[in-house]
């Protein structure tokens, strides 16, 4: 069925993926040769061919005229499912999480703009909500929970700004949001800290002020790249 095929097509992605991460499979280097690789993943050389092409196409392989492909370095990767896979990896964990919200800055600043004159009573309300849950999961240090509550109260102001293209750009990037907020939410101080700028980008955007409603989500993610850099890499 075409759907088994696809399947056994993504588990050769994500199993390339995973061998080139691990350095198994050494970028800068030739592929080794497609026989070879069907027999090692138990695939025929059909699907083996089909996942190769997906990995050329995010990057991640290079074909070279007249020799084997090529395994691109990943700084050269450009496929955002291949980039991600790489982030959650053990080794790149520190600087993803930089870069992760190096980005968020750009996004949920823009997110926040956009929110503040786009949001209905209802996201308020349940804005409001949600920071009650990330006090009452603070209290009971309810990690969790908190992580939970944190992630939908940027999930609603995502979709208050009522933007497809930013909700479809979001939305890869859920897992490794939910794995590093697990990491920071650990500490009590980050914890506060979340709360109390959580608040302050709900107040804004009750104000309708597209201006202050950017101003306090600057603030809220300044004040979560210091905390990252301060409890967690220990800059």
């Amino acid at each position: 069925m075409a759907s088994d095929r696809v399947s056994r097509t993504q588990a050769v992605v994500d199993g390339l993926l995973d061998a080139i991460i691990a350095g198994r499979l050494t970028a800068g280097e030739q592929l080794p040769p497609e026989g070879e690789l069907a027999d090692e993943f138990g695939v025929s050389r059909l699907t083996m061919r089909e996942g190769v092409k997906l990995l050329q196409a995010q990057g991640v392989i290079v074909a070279v005229p007249g020799t084997r492909h090529r395994i691109a370095p990943t700084d050269e990767w450009t496929g955002l499912e291949a980039v991600v896979r790489h982030a959650r990896s053990e080794g790149a964990r520190e600087r993803s999480s930089l870069e992760l919200l190096e980005m968020r800055v750009m996004f949920e600043t823009g997110a926040a703009e956009l929110a503040a004159t786009r949001r209905s009573e209802a996201d308020l309300g349940e804005l409001d909500d949600l920071i009650e849950r990330m006090r009452r999961a603070h209290a009971a240090t309810d990690v969790p929970a908190f992580v939970e509550a944190d992630l939908a109260f940027h999930d609603v102001i995502i979709r208050a700004a009522d933007n497809r293209i930013l909700v479809a750009s979001m939305r890869p990037l859920t897992s490794i949001l939910q794995e590093t907020r697990n990491e920071t939410s650990s500490v009590p101080e980050i914890r506060e800290n979340a709360i109390v700028e959580h608040t302050g980008v709900l107040e804004a955007l009750r104000t309708g002020s597209a201006e202050a409603s950017r101003e306090a989500m600057v603030s809220h993610m300044r004040q979560t790249y210091d905390d990252l850099r301060r409890f967690v890499h220990g800059r």
